[in-house]
């Protein structure tokens, strides 16, 4: 109905609709009996259900069609932004990856270089390593001319011998000795002596004071100590200068009595010790050896005087009128020290164009300038290295030696008033010293025989002073007027030793093999 009271055309037209459809019925049903008009009603209600529920269903389709409309177009603009962030981004890493690699292309350039100079600096460092050899040869040529020329300054007339008196210390004797110490580690053996007459301070030189009734060597009076303990720490600290575990050092202690030797390290089966009486004999190599010889391994120089104290327990000794505590044997002590991994540039060069010199001392004696030619000093050569051997690459060992001598005192029989058993070896005691005299005539003479062999002393002093070590002997000299005599054998000693000029060493080939203790 219209607001002024009409009817409006919807309503009229529905109306018509229904009006039509009335007729329609009707006129469908005329004709019919009531079973066929019941069914087709019943067929038009259903019909009508069905439009109901189709148009309800269909109505949902549509709804639900135009929620994924809305879907698709958020998905749609989800894979667009998607897009454009995943473009952002690939952008981004392209670029990183551009600029790892740029960083990766620099560092490689910058490897390169280094390599290069790793390359030349190796080069350089090689060549480096060849002049410090070079130049440590030089240290160590330098450094025995200077052992040849020591105590020079203080030797105006040239005599080559350095006289210490009664007020100077044992520091002083031992720093003139020290520096033959050096050339022990470049390769050279090195013997150091005593030799005078009884009771002229022999043994105190080389061990220090001894108490009557104690022979043991005392550390706690440190000024007094003699050369053999002053050397072994000395040797020490020089090897604790080296890499560890490249030396080791091993000690035996013998005395020659009547001449014979005695190994004063030997033990018994209660491990005792005890003096075993020992041979030497001559190795296919010419060189002395001593059979069986106790070597006892010591890593400091505490371990080592505690074996030396050993070995003075079993010394002989004699009262004399000249001495109450006349030591009665000449006692050796030897330091082996054995170097591994040597290489051809570890030692001294071989010297075979100048003559060798050695010079004695306690009185110190050393080597000078002998000759002038064209107004240069023409030096005398030191004893060539024992360690310069032929394919010396080839060894994994190197022994050298200090050996270490209190010889037994010479006497004049008259003097010492001596009898019987003192007698006999007051007999073999000037026996031996005149064979080592000999030894070192014979030496000086350049004689073709050497008399080693004629007493056990010099026999086993061999390789000392024929030729392979430096040999320093210091002289000690009785101030008394009554020795006067004696005082003058031992610089005639002296002066022969002085006089030894020695020739071109054979080169060694020294492999160690194990030694059965």
């Amino acid at each position: 109905m219209r607001p002024g009271g009409g009817i409006s055309p919807s309503s009229v037209a529905q109306q018509r609709i229904r009006q039509l459809e009335q007729k329609l019925r009707f006129r469908g049903l005329i004709g019919r009996d009531a079973n066929e008009v019941a069914q087709l009603n019943f067929v038009h209600d259903k019909q009508q259900n069905l439009c109901r529920s189709t148009s309800s269903f269909i109505i949902q389709v549509y709804g639900a069609i135009q929620r994924l409309k809305r879907d698709l177009k958020n998905l749609h603009a989800f894979a667009l932004e998607l897009s454009r962030d995943f473009q952002h981004q690939y952008k981004n890493s392209l670029y990183q990856v551009l600029t790892a690699v740029q960083k990766i292309q620099l560092q490689n350039e910058a490897l390169q270089t280094f390599q290069t100079k790793a390359f030349d600096l190796k080069q350089s460092l090689q060549e480096v390593n060849e002049r410090y050899q070079q130049e440590k040869q030089k240290r160590k040529i330098l450094h025995n001319s200077l052992i040849d020329f020591l105590l020079i300054s203080d030797d105006p007339e040239g005599t080559g011998y350095r006289v210490y008196n009664a007020a100077e210390s044992q520091d002083t004797v031992f720093a003139d000795v020290a520096p033959l110490l050096t050339s022990l580690l470049d390769g050279y053996n090195v013997c150091i002596m005593a030799y005078g007459q009884t009771g002229s301070g022999k043994t105190y030189t080389m061990l220090g004071p001894q108490s009557e009734d104690d022979v043991t060597l005392s550390t706690e009076d440190e000024p007094e100590l003699g050369i053999i303990p002053r050397a072994t720490e000395e040797v020490f600290r020089l090897i604790s200068e080296k890499p560890p575990g490249s030396h080791w050092v091993e000690v035996s202690v013998v005395e020659v009595y009547n001449n014979e030797i005695f190994d004063l390290l030997a033990k018994d089966s209660c491990g005792r010790v005890f003096g075993v009486k020992r041979d030497v004999v001559t190795t296919k190599e010419g060189k002395s050896d001593v059979p069986l010889l106790t070597y006892e391994t010591v890593e400091n120089a505490l371990e080592f005087l505690q074996l030396v104290d050993k070995g003075l327990q079993l010394r002989v000794k004699h009262p004399t009128l000249v001495h109450a505590h006349s030591s009665r044997s000449h006692l050796v002590v030897t330091l082996t020290i054995t170097t591994k991994a040597v290489s051809a540039d570890s030692f001294a060069p071989l010297w075979t164009d100048e003559q060798p010199s050695q010079k004695l001392s306690k009185e110190l004696f050393c080597t000078f300038p002998q000759q002038m030619k064209d107004d240069k000093l023409i030096f005398p050569s030191r004893a060539s290295s024992p360690a310069q051997f032929e394919s010396v690459e080839k060894l994994k060992h190197i022994k050298t030696k200090l050996q270490l001598v209190d010889l037994a005192g010479s006497e004049c029989v008259g003097m010492s008033g001596v009898t019987g058993v003192a007698l006999r070896e007051t007999s073999f005691i000037n026996r031996s010293l005149s064979a080592l005299s000999d030894v070192l005539g014979a030496i000086a003479e350049q004689r073709s025989h050497i008399p080693y062999r004629n007493s056990k002393l010099t026999h086993l002093l061999q390789d000392s002073i024929g030729g392979n070590a430096k040999l320093l002997v210091m002289l000690c000299i009785s101030p008394c007027q009554k020795y006067l005599a004696e005082s003058l054998q031992s610089l005639g000693f002296g002066t022969r030793a002085r006089q030894v000029q020695r020739g071109q060493v054979k080169k060694r080939n020294l492999p160690v093999s194990s030694k059965s203790k």
